[in-house]
């Protein structure tokens, strides 16, 4: 007997509607399922978009919902930083760990089934992100799998005692060695920066997943540092472990030097998150006219073959005062960003919140909509794939390892009802 079938789902957008049917977490067929086959639970899709669970491949949970404690009011990097630097010194594990949990609550309702989560560990914060992350890990397995990234928010060298925490990280169980390259006093210690992230993923072999190049321009040479980020790749042979997230300043740079650019980042085999909703928000500040909108360019990467995904990076706080943890409101920001309106581009965008993101955070052996692949999926209030980010669809159904763990049913109504009219 069957644990789960889903009936009638619409797995690809020409092609014939399927059954799955799930056996102990994993996807035990995808095909024509014979009617009397006994089944625990059964769904109808009767023709809606299913996916492979959404992956969000970098978000700030210990940080999220901040901005009704102190909003940015200069909107800037800078004064993100500073703003949650403040915070950070009264973070306790209950106020962390209530923060994260509503809003890892609504990422399993908007369909997210894998989070990889960048907890600052600094001598401000400590370690009190990352061990409420860690026992998050645990505790809410069965809704979502986390990976935890050791971040160094702000700097190394510019916060005596961060590389001692960053050890201490690993060492309790941290999955990820994070950086934040830019936030050094020079550029010779952003180099030290990143050779200190390489050398601890390598001790302790772990990927790695640096914030990266987030500025409008390369015109400050610590923001023009993903061809050192790829030379360190290829020299520690961690060719598809290392990640950057931001990479901003690449669109500014002018053409012929960042195709040259993207091209080391896919020779080397470095992955790139886009983070739009940060980048918009906090990006272009200084500009009085003509605005820059710097968010890294993704058509240009993914033409390049760099593996390129997208995330949400912040949720309500000074680095970004938005959003829901919805993966998809993120994947339509892109598109309108970046100039990506297809149903070509479309897919392209789904595959970046799935099987791409997969890819990122080293999880696609047993990912996707196959047999044998864990039974991590989301039912989708749509019935065409082209139309699963216009449609702003529901989430009807999210199954976490072969069990329903989210619903969603809402309904709409316009009550068109004449008015009399007077005689």
């Amino acid at each position: 007997m069957f644990d789960l079938v889903l009936r009638r789902a619409k797995i690809a957008e020409r092609e014939d509607l399927v059954d799955i049917a799930v056996t102990g977490g994993l996807i035990a067929a995808v095909g024509a399922i014979p009617a009397d086959a006994a089944a625990a639970e059964t769904v109808d899709c009767d023709g809606l978009v299913v996916l492979p669970g959404l992956i969000e491949a970098h978000l700030h949970l210990d940080k999220a919902l901040l901005d009704r404690d102190r909003p940015n009011l200069s909107g800037t990097l800078a004064g993100a930083i500073e703003v949650t630097g403040a915070l950070k010194r009264d973070f306790t594990p209950r106020s962390v760990r209530a923060r994260a949990e509503r809003v890892l609550r609504w990422a399993v309702a908007n369909g997210t089934t894998l989070i990889r989560a960048h907890p600052d560990v600094d001598p401000l914060a400590g370690l009190t992100g990352l061990d409420v992350m860690l026992e998050l890990r645990e505790s809410h397995r069965h809704l979502v799998d986390l990976q935890v990234v050791a971040f160094p928010q702000e700097g190394i060298e510019r916060a005596p005692g961060t590389y001692a925490l960053l050890r201490e990280s690993l060492l309790r169980g941290a999955d990820v060695v994070g950086g934040c390259a830019y936030n050094e006093g020079d550029l010779d210690a952003c180099r030290r920066h990143i050779d200190t992230v390489f050398a601890l993923a390598a001790e302790f072999r772990v990927p790695a997943d640096l914030h990266a190049d987030f500025a409008d321009d390369a015109g400050d040479a610590r923001f023009a540092l993903a061809e050192a980020v790829a030379d360190a790749t290829e020299q520690h042979g961690m060719a598809g472990r290392v990640t950057l997230g931001h990479v901003t300043s690449l669109a500014g740079r002018p053409p012929a030097e960042r195709a040259r650019v993207i091209a080391r980042l896919a020779e080397a085999g470095v992955a790139v998150v886009a983070l739009p909703a940060t980048d918009l928000h906090l990006g272009g500040r200084a500009d009085p006219q003509a605005v820059r909108r710097g968010v890294t360019p993704v058509r240009e990467l993914l033409d390049a073959g760099v593996l390129t995904g997208f995330s949400s990076n912040n949720i309500r706080n000074a680095f970004t005062p938005f959003g829901n943890a919805d993966l998809l409101d993120i994947g339509l920001l892109l598109a309108q960003t970046c100039h990506m309106g297809s149903p070509a581009d479309t897919e392209r965008i789904l595959r970046m919140a799935t099987t791409d993101a997969a890819r990122i955070t080293g999880t696609d052996a047993d990912y996707g909509l196959r047999p044998g692949a864990r039974a991590d999926l989301v039912v989708l209030g749509t019935r065409r794939r082209e139309d699963a980010l216009t449609d702003r669809p529901d989430r009807r159904y999210v199954v976490k390892r072969g069990r329903i763990v989210a619903r969603t049913t809402r309904t709409s109504e316009v009550l068109d009802a004449r008015v009399p009219q007077a005689v």
